[in-house]
């Protein structure tokens, strides 16, 4: 274990100088593919399932498909991060892989709403063993020098689906049907975990004591507060705070005690890296979660091109996850930090800009472009300090803890943020927009100075 996070990278081992070397070509392959499905997955549901509803009758429950997912990923990445310090990442991430394909066909062969959402239950829970265990699987199988490299594949196995999910789920449902959404996903999981297999086959299982806290009562604890505060953020006016209030004070309770110590204080070290990863999280989904709404309304652009506008985004998240991973100048962590927080307090300021109709939407945009350019530096980042600042035995549950700050941190962000704008709604949206903003702009500026506290 490395301590020593404010050091400049470590020299490139020229044993293994690419991830794509002949030691490590198939696990990268397959995980990138892994993460790329799981990507697809959540786009594509996304742009398919106002149709679903409609065929399935269920718009009732609409909310609850996506609020359902997210809920169960904190349950499987608490039970995977475990299950990873006890036995190794082998076997959470055949379970997780078994619960995301049984839920895909049973989603896809749903003949109610109710079953469907059952169907995305099952996939959520497989999604946060799988996203655990792969981080596992990082730590043990590549050195340390080229985890960046493969934290930055891992990006680019967003990117592509980011870019290309929404359309191609929209062709599938236009042509194919909607089930095909979720039914073509297990042909192409198969073959990723056949690459992935022999790299599991070759560790060394964990001998770490078996995990004596209550982990699984906080984490359905978690995950139905996370869920409730989806709901919430859905109501408006007396509603929403008779749930929201209530949810945020069970998240917190639950959540701290899957959390290592001090992770809500901020102390110095893994629990300000932890908490990093949720605040500056909820600073660029929570902005995001609002730009395509403010670019259609206000600025009239059409959904495709407001979706295009998103993916400069995605774009420049890619760019700095690919730059941290292959910079040749000795940047230390704590650098890195600094700057990609720097920039998404600039980005989240210039994107807020796209209110001001005197001002060229060129400008918004490149904000956001240097806003996902920041979060593209500070993501990967916090994942390579989070595995040199745990010992083995503790791999699974701080990659689970890394995780379920985001988790709770987005869900908390986006239900405030949605029940705030909601307020404003019929007229004075300008203000909402504005205080939504405002949030972001406060945890992006919060990140600046966590950035310090997790690096020294």
């Amino acid at each position: 274990m490395s301590n020593d996070v404010t050091a400049p990278f470590p020299a490139t081992d020229t044993r293994a100088a690419s991830i794509l070397a002949r030691p490590y070509r198939g696990t990268t392959i397959g995980m990138v593919a892994l993460v790329a499905l799981i990507a697809f997955e959540a786009l594509a549901v996304a742009a398919a399932m106002p149709t679903v509803a409609q065929a399935l009758d269920g718009l009732r429950l609409y909310g609850l498909a996506f609020g359902g997912a997210l809920a169960t990923s904190v349950i499987g990445m608490t039970l995977a991060g475990r299950l990873c310090d006890q036995r190794g990442p082998a076997r959470p991430l055949w379970l997780g892989l078994g619960c995301f394909l049984l839920g895909l066909v049973v989603a896809g062969l749903a003949l109610r709403m109710g079953v469907l959402i059952a169907g995305r239950l099952l996939q959520g829970l497989g999604i946060g063993a799988i996203a655990v265990s792969l981080y596992v699987l990082v730590a043990r199988t590549y050195p340390t020098a080229l985890q960046p490299k493969v934290f930055a594949a891992f990006s680019a196995g967003w990117v592509v689906p980011s870019l290309v999910g929404p359309g191609l789920s929209g062709w599938i449902v236009q042509h194919l049907g909607w089930r095909w959404v979720f039914l073509a996903v297990p042909l192409l999981a198969v073959p990723a975990a056949v690459l992935v297999a022999p790299a599991l086959r070759n560790l060394v299982p964990s001998k770490a004591p078996a995990a004596t806290r209550p982990v699984v009562r906080w984490a359905l604890g978690t995950a139905a507060a996370a869920l409730l505060l989806y709901l919430g953020g859905q109501q408006q006016g007396a509603r929403a705070v008779a749930v929201m209030l209530p949810a945020l004070a069970v998240l917190v309770l639950c959540s701290r005690r899957l959390l290592p110590a001090g992770t809500l204080m901020l102390k110095r070290g893994l629990p300000s890296v932890i908490a990093l990863r949720g605040i500056a999280a909820s600073a660029f989904f929570g902005c995001e979660a609002f730009l395509p709404l403010l670019l259609q309304r206000e600025r009239d652009l059409s959904p495709v091109w407001a979706g295009a506008a998103l993916s400069l985004g995605a774009l420049g998240w890619f760019s700095g996850s690919w730059l941290q991973g292959h910079q040749q100048r000795g940047w230390t962590r704590r650098q890195l930090l600094q700057a990609g927080a720097w920039m998404m307090c600039v980005g989240i300021l210039l994107t807020s800009l796209a209110l001001q109709q005197s001002v060229l939407l060129a400008l918004a945009l490149i904000g956001w472009t240097l806003t996902g350019l920041g979060m593209g530096l500070i993501y990967p980042s916090l994942s390579v300090l989070t595995l040199s600042l745990s010992e083995p035995h503790e791999q699974g549950a701080n990659s689970s803890a890394l995780q379920l700050s985001e988790a709770a941190a987005v869900a908390g962000t986006l239900a405030l943020s949605g029940s705030m704008f909601a307020m404003f709604v019929g007229g004075r949206e300008t203000l909402g927009y504005l205080l939504c903003f405002a949030v972001t702009l406060v945890l992006a500026l919060l990140t600046t100075v966590v950035a310090r506290r997790a690096t020294g």
